[in-house]
């Protein structure tokens, strides 16, 4: 069954202000592990997650002027004109990890395809104080599938495709680790299991 995946962050003597820039901060380290760093929409939600959005806006790459909009500093800037300490600002990034093709084969074929990562800044006041389990900053990297891919029979390839999925995330937590500023940081799952006990049992089982 699959998991969804996260990554929390904290800061030291964090201040609402300082925000912005640990997003920005955040969004270029995925942007080098990831290839790119725009921005495909932004969510603004007040007080909680149950509350109506108060911002809202998608970004068509196709579009010129979308493409300067979507550049991570010029979208916060945006979503982030009016700051509030009871505000959650979510922006949607993606990037591309190797996922496998049902066909009619014997084989599965491979490709790389897009997977959406959410990137969300807390202010202290939102949803009851809610960074102090979640992080001032908390990435979402929805399913767990992509680095453990279960229901694939795992081959060599298979299993190499999977180890260069999960190497992607190493390389993103490690960037943020060692560059994002932060004081601490937790990878954590909803199902409250690690993804590194789950990829060992996994890998164990290459056919």
């Amino acid at each position: 069954m699959s998991d969804q995946l996260y990554l929390s962050l904290w800061y030291p003597n964090f201040r609402l202000a300082a925000l912005p820039a640990a997003l920005d901060k955040v969004m270029e380290l995925f942007g080098r592990v990831a290839g790119s760093a725009h921005v495909r929409a932004v969510t603004v939600y007040p007080i909680s997650w149950h509350e109506p959005a108060a911002y809202q806006r998608v970004y068509d790459e196709e579009h010129a002027p979308d493409l300067e909009a979507s550049e991570p500093r010029n979208a916060i800037a945006d979503a982030m004109e009016s700051i509030h300490d009871d505000f959650a600002y979510e922006f949607e990034l993606a990037w591309e990890l190797w996922t496998p093709e049902s066909g009619g084969g014997l084989e599965t074929a491979w490709k790389k395809t897009p997977s959406v990562v959410r990137i969300i800044g807390f202010g202290p006041e939102f949803d009851e104080g809610a960074y102090e389990q979640n992080g001032h900053v908390r990435i979402d990297f929805g399913s767990d599938t992509y680095f453990l891919q279960e229901d694939v029979d795992l081959d060599s390839e298979a299993a190499d495709r999977v180890k260069q999925n999960v190497q992607m995330l190493v390389d993103f937590t490690n960037a943020v680790q060692q560059q994002g500023g932060i004081s601490s940081r937790l990878l954590w799952s909803e199902s409250g299991e690690t993804l590194a006990q789950k990829l060992i049992a996994r890998l164990q089982s290459v056919n």
